[in-house]
């Protein structure tokens, strides 16, 4: 309990910005430029119905420039806390959204809690009594035991996409805290086992989980992938065991220190593109209420209007200097205090957008955190799209950014669904983009290749439905994209015909090999290795249940997809040639024995550029290290057998590593238990399969 003798207060201090402890109190700090009144409100936890104390800042004693701010003596952590604040009152002209009835979050809270959070209340005009989100006043030293953010090479990146929550949410994940940041330290040996570098976790910074439609809310749905943030400085509550008791800070970081401790990175997702206040119906959280016309991009005719690239309600104003300054020291803190290794920035070309919406090439917002010396080693991932029409991909400003290479999984996907003449751009995927990526500078690790992530289809879906099955969602299978690049081999959805699933088996197994063979960053969508499927779902962002979830019986289940998947990333591994740092050329280099590529059809050393029907490309690939083998790669997606005349290897024979249509364990054997091809002058490459051969010696029986 409190006392009731309120907290002695002093001015405070303007910096730093948010909620600092110290051995004497707690120092409170606020950016608002144009408010006129300021009340800092005090609660005993995070559903006390009223506040113990409410602070009545002085603007001649607790406003420095645009902060407010105030010390509170004796005050511990622990401390749940929201603000006040009022001002001009011009939406139309000015763009302010000052409402003295709507309690607002720091946006620097380093912990935040949603126990009373209302966002109808919030989201309309008047006071919305204490049911606003709160901030945790948090002071938690930590030790580290020695660890440090991890300096990989991106190009030696394999990245597994995980959603925090659905990875250990199902009953079958067996977890002690199922959902959380914890529940995923209990999952580490099996990250290992896949051989994965890094994980990217979508959004871990704070989101309402209120923010839906109408149709899903009626429904009982939620924000589950996290793409409304509020806070992004406090790890989302909804992912830690006790968050009411301020330890947001202490469970992620338990969860980077032990996947450091095994060796792999972690990615977080940032959305920095819109927040969870949506439009001008949305609610009022922190931003609206603080400096509405700073933070978002506005209509300069009508600035009670709201200029959305984002198809959220609302635009982050990235380059606004305050806003500029404000995201990138958030990164820095996230690499600084919390350790990770990298980022990936969702619609990451509204960071390019200027004040008028115009997209800059010399944006501040990227160049800044491209030349942070706190991020100079974070790995840096840039979905270069946005929903106003923006496409970026190949030419996102910036250097070491890498991209989601949407090209890459456009053309991945109709090659291995069977459209023919694509081989040239297929070649030029597989070969690291350089067509996006040469011009500018930039190299192979510039491309991050995928074929499945989050947003659409697993990998099941993809090769199980042609069209999007959206109902549940309760939109009217409105939501989602319509051209998904899919097909289903002959029948929509689950099926018993084990011909079907055979062949669904096996091109699911062929979409992996050819990613897991191209140049650039592979990445792979959690569930994926064992045939995880959403129902045809392209779009479960509010599917918090069994539709999205992982559930590991499907490791039993399907264990020989599983096996190959381990198998192909092990492959890749041991490959530096499937990892370079410089585009292939086709040219032999000094010193080299052969030309780092050589591409080939059915015949050695004759592509089939000109072929418009062509559903076969072959390749071989030199090795690089000392002892490497070369790989001879036959992508066969033609519905026919095809006889492929093996090119001479340099020296030893060819060994068959990958045959993706054979049964298990036999689609895919390692260097210890390969044998060389008989005869060796020809193979009999499957319809629609991928085949893989590696160059050694041959070994007598």
């Amino acid at each position: 309990m409190f006392p009731v003798v309120p907290f002695p207060v002093s001015a405070g201090s303007r910096y730093p910005p948010g909620a600092t402890c110290d051995a004497g109190g707690a120092n409170f700090s606020l950016f608002s430029r144009y408010a006129t009144d300021v009340e800092l409100l005090l609660y005993e936890r995070a559903d006390s119905p009223e506040p113990f104390q409410v602070i009545v800042l002085d603007p001649e004693v607790n406003r420095t420039f645009f902060f407010w701010h105030v010390y509170v003596e004796g005050l511990r952590p622990g401390v749940h806390y929201t603000w006040r604040v009022d001002g001009p009152d011009d939406t139309v002209a000015t763009g302010f959204r000052f409402d003295r009835g709507k309690e607002l979050l720091d946006p620097w809270a380093r912990g935040v809690t949603s126990r009373v959070w209302d966002r109808a209340r919030a989201s309309e005009p008047g006071p919305a009594g204490h049911t606003s989100l709160r901030a945790v006043l948090v002071d938690d030293p930590y030790d580290w035991e020695g660890d440090a953010p991890l300096v990989r090479p991106l190009e030696q990146t394999v990245i597994y996409e995980l959603h925090v929550g659905g990875f250990t949410r199902h009953p079958s994940a067996g977890t002690a805290h199922p959902g959380t940041f914890a529940g995923v330290i209990e999952k580490i040996p099996y990250l290992r086992s896949l051989g994965v570098t890094d994980v990217e976790l979508l959004p871990v910074m704070a989101f309402d989980e209120q923010d839906v439609p109408p149709g899903a809310a009626q429904r009982g749905l939620v924000n589950y992938w996290g793409y409304s943030p509020h806070s992004f400085y406090s790890p989302h509550p909804g992912y830690c065991v006790t968050p009411e008791e301020g330890t947001h800070r202490r469970e992620f970081r338990d969860l980077v220190k032990a996947l450091h401790r095994a060796g792999i990175g972690v990615i977080v997702d940032v959305v920095f593109n819109h927040t969870a206040e949506g439009g001008a119906d949305g609610p009022t959280i922190n931003f609206k209420g603080l400096a509405n016309e700073t933070v978002y991009h506005l209509d300069p005719t009508d600035r009670s209007r709201y200029r959305d690239y984002t198809a959220c309600g609302n635009t982050v104003n990235c380059n606004n200097p305050v806003v500029t300054r404000f995201l990138v020291e958030c990164l820095e803190y996230w690499v600084r205090e919390m350790h990770v290794d990298g980022f990936r920035f969702d619609l990451a070309s509204v960071l390019v957008r200027g004040e008028n919406g115009e997209p800059l090439w010399y944006a501040p917002m990227p160049w800044h955190i491209e030349f942070s010396h706190v991020l100079a080693h974070t790995q840096l991932i840039a979905e270069a799209w946005d929903a106003g029409g923006l496409y970026q991909v190949g030419g996102f400003p910036g250097y070491r950014w890498a991209e989601w290479n949407g090209r890459y999984r456009d053309v991945i996907r109709r090659f291995v669904g069977g459209e023919t003449g694509l081989v040239g751009e297929v070649a030029t995927r597989i070969a690291g983009s350089s067509d996006l990526y040469a011009p500018s500078g930039r190299l192979p690790m510039n491309s991050v290749n995928f074929v499945t992530a989050h947003d659409g289809f697993t990998l099941w879906d993809l090769v199980s439905y042609e069209a999007k099955h959206n109902e549940a969602n309760g939109e009217g299978n409105h939501d989602g994209v319509e051209e998904n690049l899919s097909w289903n081999g002959g029948v929509e959805g689950e099926t018993d015909d084990p011909a079907v699933n055979a062949l669904r088996r096996q091109q699911a197994k062929n979409f992996m090999a050819i990613l897991l063979l191209s140049q650039g960053v592979p990445m792979l969508l959690a569930g994926d290795e064992v045939l995880r499927t959403q129902g045809g779902n392209n779009n479960g962002y509010c599917q918090d249940n069994e539709t999205s979830w992982l559930d590991w019986g499907f490791l039993e289940r399907n264990a020989p997809m599983l096996r190959f998947v381990r198998e192909m990333v092990a492959l890749r591994r041991r490959h530096p040639s499937l990892m370079r740092r410089r585009f292939l050329s086709g040219q032999r280099r000094a010193g080299a024995r052969q030309p780092d590529i050589c591409w080939h059809g059915l015949e050695p050393f004759e592509p089939p550029w000109d072929d418009p029907e062509a559903q076969v490309l072959a390749f071989t690939l030199a090795g690089v290290a000392e002892g490497e083998e070369d790989l001879y790669v036959v992508m066969n997606l033609s519905a026919e057998l095809q006889v492929a005349v093996l090119p001479e290897p340099l020296s030893g024979a060819w060994h068959l590593a990958v045959d993706t249509a054979q049964p298990s364990p036999g689609d895919i054997t390692g260097p210890e238990s390969q044998t060389p091809l008989a005869g060796g002058g020809a193979y009999r490459v499957q319809p629609r399969s991928v085949i893989v051969l590696e160059s050694r010696p041959a070994v007598a029986p």
